[in-house]
């Protein structure tokens, strides 16, 4: 397949994943520079008004840095639209967002209106629909979007529950175009298995959690490097919808992760008043929190991939000397 065009410049085959309240303009203008997809969800602004000021001065600083840098991979920026009933802000933020011909749109929850792919296609730009299930995937193939985003087990925040060796494939069967996959990638030998199994490119959260640009505490970032596995918990007690937690943020606001019952009344709400301010404290992370040792730079985690990632190709490479097992 041909990667849509905005997509082409990458260094690394990685789109950082939308956080609701760590993905801020610092970051994803780090992840840009540093040569992969930067994202954020347009929720994470106050308003649709706030939207148009960041998405301004990322476009106007972007613009600078590929000015100063010619010959450096920069990667094009991402936003995320959830297209949930309760976003009464997300006509307005989707106007603002096809205005200021934002590169690549991520859609989640809903398959977007045909009308809105159209739109943003008409300005050189992509729609991505975040997916859990193969029905999921072939609405979204239905409204048109340019690619796929398969969350898998593992991944951070509301994850799905089949395993990217099920999942990939079985999308691969029926669709041929770009897809990134979501779910415990948090290495560049894990990124170089996405690409193995079949996807284009990998879709990277909880790992730029524990970096020095997210929006988030301290000791959010301090205890994903401190998790392993087994720290994460699969729950639906607070939004009504399942998702992978961190178990230390559940004991600290005083509830036993072990006896988690559905909270009352718990539901998806990204309407204004509520926005992500409930799930504050209760901290989302993915399953491979294992594999990350230290709160870095989004550029020294990038690197890091990179150098990765590059070996892991290495090592896939056979060479004159090996063996048909090694092959």
């Amino acid at each position: 397949m041909t990667t849509p065009a905005p997509l082409q410049s990458l260094r690394l085959p990685v789109i950082a994943s939308p956080m609701l309240i760590a993905s801020y303009p610092e970051m994803v203008l780090a992840q840009c520079k540093s040569g992969i997809v930067g994202a954020f969800p347009s929720l994470n602004a106050r308003s649709s008004a706030q939207l148009d000021d960041w998405l301004a001065m990322i476009d106007a600083e972007l613009r600078t840095h590929r000015s100063a840098f010619p010959h450096a991979a920069a990667g094009p920026y991402a936003v995320n639209h959830i297209c949930h009933p309760s976003n009464t802000r997300l006509e307005a933020d989707l106007r603002v967002s096809i205005d200021r011909r934002v590169p690549v749109m991520i859609t989640s929850l809903r398959a977007p209106a045909r009308e809105i792919v159209d739109e943003v296609q008409r300005h050189g730009g992509i729609v991505l629909h975040d997916v859990t299930t193969i029905r999921h995937a072939e609405k979204a193939l239905e409204a048109g979007v340019d690619g796929l985003i398969l969350v898998a087990a593992g991944a951070g925040g509301h994850a799905g529950t089949l395993s990217p060796f099920a999942l990939v494939p079985e999308v691969r069967r029926f669709y041929s175009g770009f897809v990134a996959l979501a779910g415990a990638i948090a290495t560049g030998d894990a990124i170089a298995s996405a690409r193995a199994l079949g996807a284009d490119c990998a879709y990277i959260g909880t790992r730029f959690i524990a970096s020095r640009e997210a929006n988030v505490v301290t000791r959010y970032k301090d205890t994903i490097v401190e998790a392993t596995a087994a720290d994460i918990v699969y729950t639906d007690a607070f939004t009504g919808v399942h998702g992978n937690y961190l178990r230390q943020s559940i004991e600290a606001a005083g509830i036993d992760p072990r006896k988690l019952t559905r909270v009352e009344g718990a539901e998806m709400d990204f309407s204004p008043e509520s926005g992500a301010k409930r799930w504050r404290d209760i901290w989302g992370a993915g399953q491979g929190v294992g594999s990350m040792d230290a709160v870095l730079t989004v550029a020294q985690i990038v690197d890091r991939l990179d150098d990765e990632y590059r070996a892991a190709i290495a090592r896939l490479q056979p060479s004159a000397h090996s063996t048909p097992l090694d092959r």
